[in-house]
């Protein structure tokens, strides 16, 4: 090959070459795709959100507390027993019967009311008739009527009467139907004719 044919070749050589070269001299760098980096994946073994993690196989998750169960009702404090029954109480005991007042005699408090209008003491006047009776003292008396300074008991009858008078004998007066008692009021001595002589007209 010639001189001339060589140079020939290699003239026709570089034309290609810097054609190739600057086949988009247009073209600027910036519109160069960008290459995409991959992001990684959030490792499983270590997620940012626990409540993302799901339960493990085989347990369940736990559950939310169960709410308090409203307490149940008192029984009602009045009603039918529990076997179906009506509770009853049992009936209170009958009120006392004394015997009665012999006809014409007077009542202790007549008796009362009269030594206070004759000037004798007769303070703090308390009706114990109920002692009379079985579940009290069990004297069979009809009233009795107590004072500070004197007891006054009426009897049905006067031979009743007689009975507990024996039965005091030195602290009691008996007039008809009635005994006056010096036992559970202290009675001067000295005043009990007095008391025994107002109760004498009374008859």
């Amino acid at each position: 090959m010639s001189h001339r044919n060589l140079s020939a070749v290699a003239l026709l050589m570089i034309t290609v070459a810097v054609t190739a070269c600057g086949a988009e001299p247009n073209r600027s760098p910036a519109a160069a795709p960008t290459p995409t980096l991959a992001v990684p994946s959030a490792d499983p073994a270590t997620p940012s959100d626990p409540a993302a993690v799901p339960a493990p196989t085989g347990e369940a998750s736990p559950a939310a507390p169960a709410a308090p169960s409203s307490a149940a009702p008192p029984p009602s404090a009045a009603g039918p027993a529990a076997d179906g029954t009506t509770e009853r109480r049992p009936p209170s005991p009958p009120p006392v019967e004394l015997p009665p007042r012999q006809a014409g005699a007077p009542t202790g408090r007549e008796v009362v009311a009269a030594f206070r209008a004759a000037g004798l003491k007769a303070a703090n006047v308390r009706d114990r008739s109920v002692d009379c009776g079985p579940d009290g003292l069990g004297l069979g008396c009809s009233e009795l009527v107590v004072t500070d300074n004197v007891a006054v008991y009426v009897f049905p009858d006067e031979s009743s009467a007689g009975d507990l008078a024996e039965r005091w004998s030195g602290a009691a007066y008996r007039s008809g139907t009635v005994v006056l008692n010096y036992l559970e009021a202290p009675t001067p001595r000295a005043d009990r004719p007095r008391y025994e002589k107002v109760l004498d007209t009374l008859r």
